[in-house]
């Protein structure tokens, strides 16, 4: 729940529309990168909760750099530029719960990250149009090259064009999804089941949006309720245990430098 807060908070923050939120972000960076000044109550109580779990700053600074990309216009070049920016806003916070949950298996963290960057594959896919808006356009140039401004319009031209987009977005999500599926199985018995959980969760609203033919022009789509019952009630099928095989470092080939990567 700390680190939840902690997270939660500059995100707000950074999708916020407070006129000095850029400013704020780097005063957050800077006192992570060890500046003496305070940038506010939940900055601190997340210090504190790293230096309490051994969790590595590293991984917040990244966290903020994916942060402070965001206030500036996106236009992603291509898959590498892509799956390092789901690594710092998303791949790190996988990093830190791994400390959060006490997980002991050094070789968990691959796998947390790979989590981490499947879910921020799935926000892109669903939020298509909404960060088109804002002037975000995550999909890489190399799959689409058209502008934000032209995806916010949703025209019925460019349907089915961003839709195929949306299609490898998710098959590169699914790639790891299947990873940190296996992980799972290296953290303490007692966080397996609400990862699982959260896992299937997050990745249905994939298979939501393939089932809806890839509606991406309408916004958002949602997992009901019970939905969420039958996905929490298949999660304990992934409870039984099994032999983790090697994390394919294939999966981590773009994101050499970066917050838990060199650990491989």
């Amino acid at each position: 729940a700390q680190l939840y807060l902690f997270c939660r908070f500059v995100d707000d923050l950074a999708d916020g529309d407070l006129p000095h939120r850029k400013e704020s972000l780097k005063d957050i960076r800077a006192r992570l990168d060890g500046s003496s000044l305070p940038a506010g109550p939940e900055v601190e109580a997340f210090i504190k909760l790293a230096i309490a779990n051994n969790i590595p700053l590293i991984a917040a600074r990244e966290l903020m750099d994916g942060m402070l990309k965001d206030q500036q216009p996106t236009a992603v070049l291509n898959e590498k530029e892509l799956l390092r920016y789901c690594h710092a806003v998303a791949g790190t916070v996988g990093l830190m719960m791994c400390r959060v949950l006490n997980c002991e298996q050094a070789r968990a963290d691959s796998f947390a990250i790979d989590l981490g960057i499947a879910m921020q594959l799935t926000n892109i896919s669903r939020d298509v149009l909404e960060d088109a808006k804002m002037g975000r356009r995550y999909i890489p140039a190399s799959w689409i090259d058209l502008p934000a401004s032209t995806i916010a319009e949703a025209n019925v031209t460019n349907h089915q064009a961003v839709a195929e987009a949306v299609i490898r977005l998710l098959d590169l999500a699914e790639t790891y999804y299947k990873s940190a599926l296996l992980g799972i199985q290296l953290l303490p018995f007692r966080s397996r089941f609400s990862i699982t959980v959260a896992l299937r969760v997050y990745r249905e609203i994939g298979r939501l949006l393939e089932r809806q033919n890839l509606p991406w022009w309408q916004g958002r789509v949602f997992v009901g309720t019970q939905q969420k019952i039958l996905l929490s009630l298949r999660s304990l099928i992934d409870l039984k245990p099994l032999v983790v095989p090697k994390h394919k470092l294939q999966l981590h080939k773009h994101l050499k430098g970066l917050a838990g990567i060199d650990s491989e």
